[in-house]
């Protein structure tokens, strides 16, 4: 059995707005054999809406471009490109349009809504509509909000004035073998089902082949990327999405001359030790043992 798919950008077709403006485009859900992972695209009009609910989930979300403005109980915020949020279960929210053109941002819920279920939704009484305002990442009382600029993936520029845009100290760049990777979402910022960070390869970067034990799905964003999932190969490009179930074995590595990144997310969130399954230390081991 196949645990993966890729899905082109040019092979989804858009839905219609809904009666209030809003669309969403699922690129991984039930049908598709996830547990952990519903991953989707969302689109609003300027003058669109999606009234309050409330769901049995965690939902995390980054704006890919526009603006959009998220209602919860504790007061409304306008949300621009490169920022990011966390909204747990059972927690009120709405979205509203906002500018010229509304807003765009890819979304994350964990675990998968269920249709049995209707979707694990439920409508509740209208929020405020408040003025919005700007987040502050800083202040704690919005802790469950950030904000990303791609200038954060590039090590030699960590002053602390980047640093600083986040009110988890996680998101902190993690380097490695010309890999780099910036926490968004964590349990940190109170998520307890899933993750969410930006990944970015260097024209060198490679991640061998290896499997976890929950799903991960990858949005490319910029550059091209070769990917490998359970033997079968596959080109991404920007637009692209593809999507890892648990065992799935999967390696990347950089197809072009510039940086590649992509937004990845984790469901459940990985435990504390053996999150990654790597097969060159299995081989290493039979050939130690051959010998």
């Amino acid at each position: 059995m196949t645990m993966h798919l890729v899905r082109r950008a040019a092979d989804v077709p858009e839905p219609p707005y809904d009666e209030l403006g809003h669309r969403r485009r699922t690129l991984v859900g039930e049908d598709d054999g996830s547990v952990h992972t519903g991953f989707g695209l969302c689109e609003i009009r300027p003058d669109g809406r999606v009234a309050a609910h409330v769901h049995s989930y965690e939902e995390s979300f980054h704006v890919l471009d526009g603006t959009v403005i998220l209602d919860v109980p504790e007061g409304s915020c306008l949300l621009e490109e490169g920022d990011y949020g966390l909204l747990p279960a059972g927690v009120p929210h709405a979205w509203r349009g906002a500018g010229d053109t509304g807003g765009r941002w890819a979304d994350m819920l964990a675990p998968v809504p269920r249709a049995r279920y209707g979707y694990d939704t439920q409508a509740v009484p209208a929020l405020p509509a408040r003025d919005p305002v700007r987040i502050d990442v800083r202040d704690p009382r919005t802790r469950s909000l950030g904000h990303f600029e791609p200038g954060q993936m590039d090590p030699g520029k960590q002053s602390q004035d980047l640093l600083a845009v986040s009110a988890s100290m996680r998101t902190a760049l993690l380097v490695y073998s010309g890999i780099t990777v910036k926490m968004m979402v964590d349990s940190d910022l109170g998520a307890v089902a899933s993750t969410m960070f930006m990944v970015q390869y260097a024209p060198d970067g490679v991640a061998g082949s290896h499997d976890h034990p929950f799903e991960e799905t990858y949005l490319i964003l910029e550059g091209v990327v070769d990917a490998t999932f359970d033997g079968l190969r596959y080109r991404l490009v920007p637009g692209d999405c593809a999507w890892a179930g648990a065992g799935c074995v999967h390696g990347f590595s950089n197809a072009g001359t510039g940086p590649v990144r992509w937004l990845e997310t984790q469901a459940p969130q990985p435990p504390v030790r053996h999150s990654y399954r790597f097969t060159r230390d299995w081989d290493y081991l039979r050939e130690v043992l051959g010998s």
